[in-house]
C-alpha cells in the first residue's frame, strides 16, 4: 500500500511544482503528517536508487520535488531560465533580519538597518521570500514578515533551525 501511497505523492508533487504544504499532502493521501513524512522519504529513496534527475525535497511544513545539485549547473547551461535581477544589498540585509528575527515589523527592521527599509521590503515579498504573517498587537497594528517556503528551498533547508549561528560573526549587529 505504501508503494500506492508513494506513486500518488511523486504525481501530486510532479503537477504541483512548488511545494505542497504537507498538511494539504496528508488529506489529499488521507494519512498523517508523520506518514507524508515516512512516504516522502520512501519516494526519495527509489528516485535516487534508479538514479533520477529528482529528489524530495522538504522545506519547512512543506514538500517538493527537486532537481539534484550535481545537475544544476548542466541544466543552466542548456536551458535559458529567466532570471531575476540580482538583489541589492538592502534586500540581503533585510531577508536576514527577517530570517533571524521573525516574525518582525518594518519599523524593527529599520531599527536595526538604521535606515528606511520599505522598499527592500517590497522587493522580498514580490520575490516570495518574505511575506506577511500576520499583526502585530499593538498600536497601529504594523504587518508582521516571516520568511516563505520558497525562502527555505532557495537556501536548501529543512527548517530554521539550520540558519548558520550569528555568534561568529562579529559585524552583524544584534536583532535579539
Amino acid at each position: 500500500m505504501t508503494h500506492n501511497l508513494s506513486r500518488k505523492l511523486e504525481a501530486i508533487l510532479f503537477l504541483h511544482g512548488d511545494p505542497v504544504p504537507l498538511s494539504q499532502i496528508a488529506a489529499w493521501l488521507e494519512v498523517d503528517v508523520d506518514q507524508v513524512l515516512a512516504i516522502g522519504q520512501e519516494l526519495d529513496q527509489v528516485l535516487e536508487s534508479h538514479h533520477s534527475a529528482l529528489w524530495v525535497q522538504v522545506a519547512g511544513d512543506a514538500m517538493a520535488l527537486a532537481t539534484v545539485a550535481e545537475l544544476d549547473a548542466w541544466v543552466r547551461d542548456r536551458i535559458t531560465i529567466k532570471t531575476t535581477e540580482p538583489m541589492s544589498h538592502a534586500a540581503w540585509e533585510v531577508l536576514s533580519i527577517v530570517a533571524y528575527k521573525q516574525p518582525v515589523t518594518r519599523l524593527e527592521i529599520e531599527a536595526v538597518r538604521q535606515v528606511g527599509s520599505e522598499r527592500a521590503i517590497e522587493t522580498l515579498v514580490m520575490r516570495g521570500l518574505i511575506e506577511e504573517i500576520g499583526r502585530k498587537d499593538t498600536p497601529g497594528r504594523p504587518i508582521l514578515y516571516g520568511t516563505t517556503h520558497s525562502f527555505l528551498r532557495e537556501f536548501g533547508l529543512t527548517d530554521l533551525s539550520q540558519l548558520p549561528s550569528l555568534d561568529n560573526s562579529p559585524n552583524f549587529p544584534s536583532i535579539k
